[in-house]
């Protein structure tokens, strides 16, 4: 790591978390070390109230290529609604709330290397986003693990798959090698709003930051209720052992706990990897080291991920939502649905494309009214729609109208002409072609 120039925080991090594994530690979280949370303040129920704009930053995890959906380029430039990509309405968000608000409040993204060239020159058509802060800060990397000894692994066919993302966790460690926290600290920067640079309802609202700051509170995750599409998230709980609050993965739970992780009933709230911190008392809790020591999960996967017959590899990765039991005090909010707008794949990404989401206040991308908060179903059969290139040529005239789709299953290769309307729930079988202005309906 030292030889690849990374820094000494993020050195040490890995060196510890392969120091627990070496031990025996698992990474699991078993039920019977966690009780469900009841209830949370409610973000609909906040008053108006003066908020700090002036020392907030605005980060947005920008590191993710889109390759589940063939993309070799940055996901936050894939077009998304009205021509703009998920960096332009980002930019424009920031600029509306600069605009209303006279506050100074920078832009800064935590890119990766393959990310960063393009993201940046995307986002200077926009003006200075920064500020008086440099425009983005680099995530770091961590060696693969041999599953057998622990030791990193040796890919000579493709050196650079020996290494792998340490998971968005890193973005406190990432804010101490890049300089970036001490930049931010002497700007007189003190509220870190982040979110994934996917998530395009995840928008800076100054009734949160105004609350955050009156209540004393470290620390702030938004989470929102679990549906049974949100089975897999991560969800909320409270360590029975002190009692505070705790953020749970899938991949961190046994296998005999996985239908209690999956009772949507039991454990109501999940994350929605919307996060905001003092950035005071994160540089407190750093310390001199500069390392948290956050949960690790531990992935099991094949160094080349495309070839199941290849070295087992252990990733250790951590999430950045599980700081939640790393600040004392640290507190969680309830949220509208409409604060988390993923795309993971194009079955979300012809959702937002399409009439069921609008452009709101502040160009946050929420569902129409006529949805009443209820996203369509969509399911595309992935022999023809899982890549991003196939899909935008099977749709090359346009997302149909989804508004008044309860579902829509597509099974087969099926192109899409102009001003389709879908209503109800349909399922389209191809091979087929959708002519122009046709109405499928239940």
């Amino acid at each position: 790591m030292r030889d690849e120039g990374l820094g000494e925080a993020a050195v040490e991090t890995f060196a510890r978390q392969h120091r627990r594994l070496q031990e025996g530690e698992t990474g699991t979280l078993p039920e019977a070390g966690i009780e469900p949370v009841a209830e949370l303040p409610d973000a609909e129920e906040l008053p108006d109230a003066p908020a700090p704009l002036d020392e907030a930053v605005v980060i947005k995890l920008n590191g993710g290529l889109g390759t589940s959906m063939g993309m070799r380029q940055a996901k936050s430039l894939l077009e998304v609604k009205d021509g703009m990509s998920f960096l332009d309405l980002i930019a424009e968000q920031v600029l509306d709330l600069r605009r209303a608000s006279g506050a100074r409040l920078p832009l800064v993204l935590m890119n990766s290397f393959a990310t960063r060239e393009d993201s940046l020159a995307a986002l200077a058509r926009h003006g200075d986003l920064s500020a008086d802060l440099p425009a983005d800060f680099v995530q770091n990397k961590v060696p693969k693990i041999e599953r057998e000894g622990l030791a990193p692994v040796s890919w000579p066919a493709d050196p650079s798959l020996e290494w792998a993302p340490p998971g968005h966790g890193d973005v406190y460690t990432a804010l101490v090698t890049s300089g970036m926290l001490d930049a931010l600290l002497r700007g007189g920067y003190r509220w870190a709003f982040i979110s994934n640079s996917d998530n395009l309802g995840a928008v800076l609202d100054p009734r949160i930051l105004a609350w955050l700051a009156g209540s004393g509170a470290p620390f702030l995750m938004e989470v929102a209720d679990r549906t049974s599409s949100d089975r897999k998230g991560g969800h909320l709980a409270r360590r029975r052992s002190d009692g505070a609050l705790v953020l749970r993965e899938i991949a961190q739970t046994p296998d005999e706990d996985l239908e209690a992780f999956q009772d949507t009933a039991r454990h109501r709230f999940f994350n929605t990897n919307t996060l905001w911190i003092d950035l005071r008392a994160l540089e407190a809790l750093l310390g001199e080291v500069g390392v948290l020591d956050l949960p690790m999960i531990v992935n099991r996967k094949t160094v080349d991920p495309a070839d199941a017959a290849s070295t087992p590899v252990i990733q250790l990765e951590t999430a950045m939502g599980a700081a939640i039991g790393v600040f004392e005090g640290a507190a969680a909010l309830r949220v509208p649905r409409s604060r988390f707008v993923p795309v993971k794949t194009t079955n979300d990404l012809l959702s937002l494309r399409s009439d069921a989401y609008v452009v709101g206040e502040g160009r946050a991308v929420h569902l129409a009214p006529e949805r009443r908060g209820v996203p369509p179903f969509v399911d595309l059969d992935p022999e023809h729609f899982k890549l991003v290139e196939d899909f935008d040529a099977r749709f090359a005239a346009g997302p149909p109208s989804l508004v008044a789709c309860e579902a829509l299953h597509v099974r087969g290769d099926v192109h899409f002409g102009a001003g389709v309307i879908v209503r109800g729930e349909v399922t389209v079988q191809g091979p087929a072609r959708v002519p122009d202005h046709a109405v499928l309906a239940s």
